[in-house]
């Protein structure tokens, strides 16, 4: 079966500029080459990569907060459904026409009210039902006269439903008349005009006659004074009111409040419902509408979700779910962090200042020009990782590059990106663990788990006087979340350096890793501003100082 489902081309969780404008800009260019791809993003836009989104007019990428197969990924569509007014008869012939088991049954609005199974139809009449008591089943006069295929030769009383009982004409004219009450329903065969018309002057509402027989004048005259229904069928009696018998409305035997789900759904979740309930399908509903049918059968093996990683390579950084998707390609500018797939991929990564600065290359390489508003948010990520090319990390391919993507933009590089960074610089009305989360990453040293975050600022100080109520929210992280250590960069962009915020143990890797006495919750580092050149190699060469001590 050919894949309908879009690749997804998504950036790290807590995403930085870099990370959305990467997907961005690669949906682009697999646009560009006729790929089906959609740019997405793991998490919440921070304010600069808002400020750059707005300043060039771009939509935030589509959000996936993960990729755990949810019911709509196996939903199956759902064209055909009953009406609660409709029949049994109906329902029959489209469970037999269709080959179904089941059938949802809506309203008039389309609002799912109840669901019916062959089960039900089948317990109707097993249960052996007699004719006499469907005037409490609401059976319409229409209907009957749809289902027996009969002729109007009187048109009867304005009332929509039934009123009496169903009665059979036979026997002596004294039984007939013994069994018939006012407003009742008679089937008759081949009578004398006398036993019709004593039928007839019992009261009752409707009249049938059966296998097409005779009616005279005088009965008609007689019907047309009491304004009741003469119909004539071509069934025989028997048939008829096997017939009638099968105008009871659908909603007389569904379900109601039937077991439902929803699309966003997850399958892990709804795995145990069905054990408990054992049905085949169920209905999927959004806003009380029917949207499709989930089935019992197709739900082991979901096609799963396609993804392309941009801006990051390893599992703890990716998008929740990530295991349950199938990666195909990886675009990046950090280490290789080990993540595994089931085959081999494409991956494309360069020891560059910024995710950006691969991507718009890999246009010009094949020749894919770039529009103004892409060019913006890809020269955005190069400023927003290079720190406008003051990082360690940043290289003349990076300035090159940036300079070629300024003029496609139509922007003053220095002006707009000071700009930017002003935009991202402050923490508004961030909380502390917004704070201790921005821009985060997930690194596994040894036997330590860490989660570096880092936060861009043009004076430290407003950070810093939220020291205490950093340090307690990244505790709680710790604790919460099983990291061994919190850490959290505030990177002074004019002053070039960073205040290295940490909470967790082991306190000493601190030590170990920058020459520090880290006794205290903060380190001051001067010259540093790149997590990937100058803090994860650090900690990672302390790590195994450490582990070597033991």
């Amino acid at each position: 079966m050919k894949n309908t489902k879009p690749i997804y081309i998504i950036g790290h969780r807590n995403p930085d500029t870099d990370s959305i404008c990467s997907a961005i800009g690669y949906a682009h260019l697999k646009q560009a080459l006729g790929e089906n791809v959609v740019a997405a993003r793991a998490g919440k836009v921070n304010a600069e990569t808002k400020y750059a989104l707005e300043y060039f007019h771009m939509q935030q990428p589509l959000l996936l907060s993960d990729l755990y197969p949810r019911v709509k990924d196996v939903l199956l569509d759902c064209k055909i459904v009953v009406k609660q007014h409709d029949t049994l008869r109906q329902l029959g012939e489209i469970m037999r026409d269709h080959d179904l088991r089941s059938v949802p049954v809506t309203d008039s609005k389309g609002i799912l009210v109840g669901i019916v199974t062959v089960s039900d139809l089948a317990k109707r009449y097993f249960q052996e039902l007699g004719m006499a008591n469907l005037s409490d089943m609401r059976v319409r006069y229409r209907d009957i006269i749809a289902a027996i295929d009969a002729k109007v030769l009187v048109d009867g009383i304005e009332s929509d439903f039934i009123q009496g009982d169903v009665r059979i004409a036979a026997g002596s004219l004294k039984t007939i008349k013994a069994g018939i009450k006012e407003n009742d329903i008679v089937l008759i065969g081949d009578r004398h005009d006398e036993t019709i018309i004593d039928c007839v002057e019992q009261g009752i509402s409707v009249l049938i006659i059966t296998g097409n027989g005779r009616v005279s004048a005088d009965v008609i005259e007689a019907a047309e004074a009491r304004h009741m229904f003469v119909l004539s069928t071509p069934y025989d009696t028997y048939t008829t009111a096997r017939l009638i018998n099968q105008c009871v409305p659908v909603r007389r035997i569904m379900h109601e409040n039937p077991v439902c789900f929803k699309p966003m759904d997850l399958l892990s979740d709804i795995k145990g419902t069905m054990e408990e309930t054992h049905y085949r399908n169920y209905p999927v509903i959004e806003n009380g509408r029917l949207v499709g049918l989930v089935s019992r059968d197709e739900l082991t093996m979901p096609e799963r979700d396609r993804v392309i990683l941009v801006d990051h390579n390893e599992r703890g950084q990716a998008v929740e779910g990530i295991e349950e998707a199938k990666i195909v390609e990886v675009i990046d500018h950090h280490r290789l962090g080990g993540i595994q797939t089931s085959e081999p991929i494409f991956t494309h990564a360069e020891p560059v200042g910024c995710t950006a600065t691969i991507v718009a290359n890999m246009h010009w390489q094949q020749d894919v020009d770039i529009p103004a508003p892409v060019a913006g948010l890809l020269l955005s990520a190069i400023l927003s990782d290079t720190v406008l090319f003051k990082s360690p990390t940043c290289t003349p391919y990076d300035k090159k590059t940036a300079e070629r993507l300024a003029e496609i933009a139509g922007v003053d590089l220095k002006e707009y990106g000071m700009a930017m960074l002003k935009a991202g610089s402050g923490i508004g009305d961030m909380t502390p663990m917004e704070i201790a989360k921005n821009d985060s990453k997930e690194f596994q040293m040894g036997d330590y788990h860490l989660l570096i975050s880092q936060i861009s600022v043009m004076d430290t100080k407003e950070v810093l006087g939220l020291e205490p109520q950093l340090i307690e929210a990244m505790t709680t992280i710790c604790e919460k979340e099983g990291f061994d250590m919190s850490l959290v960069m505030v990177t002074d962009i004019l002053e070039e350096a960073t205040y290295l915020l940490y909470a967790g143990s082991p306190k000493t890797l601190i030590g170990e890793a920058f020459k520090k006495d880290a006794s205290g919750t903060h380190v001051y580092l001067p010259g540093v501003m790149s997590r990937k050149k100058q803090i994860v190699p650090p900690l990672s060469e302390a790590v195994k100082r450490i582990k070597e001590k033991e």
